[in-house]
């Protein structure tokens, strides 16, 4: 049985700019395990959230393939790609809280159709917890600081427990201690789970928890034998 939750095979994607064609991503192939957490890092506009939402079936494959838990992403209904999207917990550097809402009750709105009432109270209260905002449950995001937001964010994209975690730059905005939260949040989930993650950053605080960091230029992706130091990291960051 193939033990990768995610695979992409000969993926290309590209955009048309100032009536350019630019090519992307070119026959770029990835495998992430399950267990496994891979940590893509590159100059931006350089492809990594494209590659993201590629897939996480965010995005139409132009070509090549995405395999997700044995499920080919090309070619798939709405409905087809939105039980895709389900089974994924998707981080992103926007933390995209609706603000009527509690913290825990952000959280709670993945749960929805998932888990009866009390359970879905319970499992919100424990990834708030996990998070060190379990005192921060009934607080409106107008009333949490940018990095209570953000792990709230992370808080509801685990409570899903998912197979298979998408995160995009999910410590940037945060604290050293914050940041060692949800990194040991997110590897935690890997572990239990038996899942996967794949994760796009500049954050070298997280890679300390990488099996594997690549680095993704020119479209295609090359294994880093050595975690990239802070003079290539800052380089990376500014690079257009």
């Amino acid at each position: 049985m193939n033990s990768a939750v995610l695979t992409t095979r000969d993926l290309h994607h590209a955009y048309v700019t100032n009536g350019q064609l630019r090519e992307i991503l070119c026959a770029l192939d990835v495998s992430v395990d399950a267990g496994e957490i891979v940590v893509v890092t590159g100059a931006s506009g350089a492809g990594k959230t494209t590659l993201l939402t590629l897939c996480g079936a965010l995005r139409s494959i132009q070509r090549g393939e995405v395999i997700v838990m044995d499920q080919r992403l090309a070619g798939l209904s709405h409905d087809e790609q939105r039980a895709v999207r389900a089974s994924i917990g998707f981080i992103f550097q926007s933390h995209n809280l609706i603000d009527a809402l509690t913290a825990g009750q952000n959280v709670m709105m993945s749960l929805l159709g998932r888990l009866p009432m009390e359970e879905g109270i319970e499992a919100t209260r424990a990834v708030l917890t996990s998070l060190g905002l379990g005192d921060r449950v009934d607080a409106f995001p107008e009333e949490l600081s940018g990095g209570e937001k953000q792990r709230v964010a992370v808080a509801r994209a685990l409570v899903r427990r998912p197979k298979l975690i998408l995160a995009d730059e999910p410590t940037a905005s945060l604290d050293d201690l914050s940041a060692r939260t949800v990194k040991e949040s997110i590897r935690r989930a890997t572990t239990e789970l038996g899942g996967a993650t794949l994760l796009v950053t500049h954050d070298q605080r997280v890679f300390d928890i990488a099996d594997r960091i690549l680095n993704l230029e020119a479209g295609r992706l090359t294994e880093r034998t050595t975690q990239p130091s802070a003079v290539e990291l800052r380089r990376e960051s500014v690079s257009a």
